[in-house]
């Protein structure tokens, strides 16, 4: 598959990283050199230093033969442009990254007659994260298929959860409700587990379960933790992310402040945000937060533009009781600390938005991608068609990959876990959890 990126900031730089370890052929386009060179020193792609918006320069790196153009430039404009342009050359489908979400939600305009098959919004894809990880106190990572009907669970264990010292078949003959254990991740180790019947967990696991909606209340059961009402929520910083929070927060009819440290800035919240509590000071004064009254806020989220201050802030409500806390953070080095350092949840749009555009990559009827925290996997959501192999064995018999795991499936609107004698079907949309090195073998399974 022929990939152009256009833009080697840090979400072009992270998809062709991720893209040049599936062999790919990767070009990227960019105006620095700089750039450019620190990406041909560290990874199998070919770079092309210009203005993506060239005909000329488009046509250099062979646009007309390109299976995907992927436009994510720091502008908006620039990225439509070249979306656009590379239509018009002959590249079979296009992705554009936008800051202004009416353009995702219109229906006045249909984008593809200019050529533009998809946009991504960075901002918009982490308030959608954060939306759905605030309604869970219990859970550092969360993930909903096919509108919730399945989601994908992450919660570390304490010394006190009830499964610590227990085995996945053990709590499977206890707990008689629908769960799959996915995923388990040891304290200090970079390594996934990929359970089996005689896994045992141990204290501060970091555990993934796929879970259908019916069994969502029960599931705290297994981390010892109860589900507790979110109503009051502290926002520190009132950009893109932090004022989008706050609309939809509100909507919810949660009570909601912001914290944002420019006073005209303020005064634009205040207008637009009815129902919010707009408080004009510096988010990392803690003495401000204390008189804002922090050890009663039930969700803290930091959503300043600089990493190092949404983390302090988030351990600092957290060290004053606050039951969820989630930082936005733009440097990706600092998602490997995800869940050791006592921030709930660490969010990066960026990666976000590159796991979004990494969809239109995979082999098969993907429907949905996501990439865990902290965890180098993927949970992909398949539309099985007829006549795949997926569709030919019962589960047990599939000889499934050993870094594979069959989160279960949707069939008719109604989630049903998949174990070792069910049989998938053509229609039904799987969830599969998979390390890296199975991916290929997972496509296989899907493709006809």
């Amino acid at each position: 598959m022929k990939i152009i990126i256009a833009g080697a900031g840090e979400i072009g730089y992270h998809l062709a990283k991720l893209l040049s370890m599936e062999s790919q052929d990767i070009y990227v386009i960019d105006q620095n050199s700089e750039r450019l060179n620190h990406l041909n020193a560290h990874h199998d792609v070919f770079t092309k230093k210009g203005d993506a918006a060239s005909i000329a320069v488009l046509k250099e790196v062979g646009i007309s033969d390109a299976d995907l153009l992927v436009a994510v430039t720091e502008s908006q404009n620039t990225n439509l442009t070249i979306a656009g342009i590379g239509k018009t050359l002959g590249v079979k489908k296009t992705i554009a990254r936008i800051s202004n979400t009416e353009y995702i939600k219109t229906k006045e305009i249909n984008f593809s007659d200019v050529g533009i098959d998809y946009m991504i919004s960075p901002e918009e894809l982490a308030a959608n994260e954060i939306e759905v990880l605030i309604k869970e106190t219990a859970f550092n990572d969360k993930f909903e298929f096919e509108e919730g009907e399945l989601s994908v669970l992450g919660a570390k264990l304490s010394s006190e959860s009830l499964i610590v010292g227990s085995s996945v078949r053990e709590i499977n003959l206890k707990y008689k409700f629908d769960f799959v254990v996915i995923a388990v991740k040891r304290e200090n180790s970079s390594d996934i587990i990929i359970p089996k019947g005689d896994t045992v967990f141990e204290s501060n696991d970091q555990v993934y379960f796929s879970v259908p909606r019916e069994s969502l209340d029960k599931i705290h059961e297994l981390v010892d933790t109860k589900k507790i009402g979110i109503k009051d929520v502290m926002i520190v910083g009132g950009g893109r992310v932090g004022s989008k929070m706050a609309r939809r927060l509100c909507h919810k009819n949660l009570r909601v402040k912001i914290i944002e440290q420019d006073r005209e800035k303020c005064f634009e919240l205040s207008d637009e945000l009815n129902n919010t509590l707009v408080i004009h000071g510096d988010g990392r004064d803690i003495e401000l937060l204390e008189e804002e009254s922090l050890n009663n806020t039930d969700a803290f989220i930091a959503a300043t533009g600089n990493s190092e201050t949404n983390i302090m802030t988030s351990l600092v409500a957290k060290s004053k009781g606050v039951k969820k806390t989630i930082a936005l953070v733009d440097n990706m080095n600092y998602m490997d600390i995800s869940q050791t350092i006592g921030v709930d949840t660490l969010i990066n749009k960026k990666i976000l938005a590159a796991s979004a555009i990494f969809r239109h990559v995979r082999k098969g009827r993907v429907l949905a991608l996501a990439n865990l925290h902290n965890v180098d996997a993927e949970v992909l959501e398949f539309f099985v068609r007829r006549n795949t192999k997926i569709t030919q064995h019962k589960i047990k018999d599939l000889n499934l990959p050993e870094n594979t795991v069959l989160g279960g499936v949707v069939r008719g609107g109604k989630a049903l876990m998949t174990f070792g004698s069910f049989m998938i079907k053509p229609g039904d949309r799987a969830l599969v959890f998979c390390l890296p090195d199975a991916i290929p073998h997972v496509e296989k399974l899907f493709n006809n």
